[in-house]
């Protein structure tokens, strides 16, 4: 890590700063008045990998039609942590999960295909629409201690589509196309996610990794090992643009110097805007001066 001044930042004038308070705030305490002067006061930039080495990906909190009874529309579980979990060893993988009755009794809610629910456990988050009328927030309670694998790697192993090209709606594609086939290759990524229920307020996000919730395009997941939570982090992707971000959130797949997870937002929208996001950019961690 380097540390940096103001000035190699380029973008860093332009920024909205009382954004970035506002959802550094959201976490932490920061005084009123000028939000860039309490910035460049309180912290200072290091630049976490080489310029250009840093790898963003966006993440979203699906919203998705549901229904709290399985049926032939709606026929995919969302699954609550079971009772008397244990954290401390892996548990079953995907494919056990898939194949047995280890479940049965916690099904919060079904949704209307096996990838529409894969992908909500790769989100961690999602908020539903029910057929019976209302909303419902599901948000991440634990994983079985498996190692996660990309479907999208290993779709792009198999030749279907280079790396490119192997977006969220392009392994949907691929599944409508080949429906006898997901769940074998669902079964190549062993990591389950289950879910709690969420009371929040229609226009909040969903909850990060610090137990608030995260603010779209403000808030990011990091390895919390190299980059503690609560940090405020200076993004430069291309597809995304340059703004100051908060470290709130972590992901199964997000490990490494310079490796983040942009939160887009909910819905269609903010999906397709973090599906396209892969790149290479800038990070760099405003550090707490001591």
């Amino acid at each position: 890590m380097r540390p940096l001044d103001w000035a190699e930042i380029p973008g860093w004038d332009e920024d909205d700063h009382a954004a970035a308070r506002a959802a550094f705030c959201v976490t932490g305490d920061a005084p009123e008045g000028d939000a860039r002067a309490w910035f460049e006061a309180a912290f200072e930039p290091v630049e976490v990998t080489d310029p250009g080495a840093a790898h963003f990906t966006g993440y979203y909190e699906p919203e998705l039609p549901a229904s709290r009874s399985r049926s032939a529309r709606f026929p995919a579980p969302l699954y609550a942590l079971p009772a008397g979990f244990d954290f401390s060893r892996p548990w079953a993988s995907r494919a056990e999960i898939a194949a047995g009755d280890l479940l049965a009794g916690y099904e919060i809610a079904f949704v209307d295909s096996a990838i529409e629910a894969f992908l909500a456990q790769v989100q961690g988050s999602v908020r539903l629409r029910l057929a019976e009328g209302g909303t419902l927030r599901l948000g991440f309670a634990g994983k079985n201690g498996q190692p996660y694998r990309s479907i999208g790697a290993e779709l792009v192993a198999r030749g279907v589509a280079p790396v490119a090209e192997m977006t969220p709606d392009r392994i949907r594609r691929w599944c409508a196309q080949n429906p006898a086939a997901v769940q074998d290759l669902l079964n190549t990524n062993p990591s389950f996610v289950f879910f709690r229920r969420l009371d929040l307020p229609e226009g909040t996000g969903p909850i990060g990794a610090m137990g608030q919730p995260v603010t779209a395009g403000r808030s990011l997941a990091v390895d919390p090992e190299v980059i503690p939570l609560g940090s405020p982090v200076w993004v430069d992707c291309p597809g995304f643009g340059r703004r100051l971000m908060v470290a709130q959130d972590t992901g199964s797949a997000i490990r490494g110097a310079g490796r983040g997870d942009l939160f887009l937002g909910s819905g269609a929208e903010a999906g397709r805007q973090a599906g396209a996001i892969n790149a290479r950019g800038r990070m760099i961690w405003l550090r707490r001066r001591g």
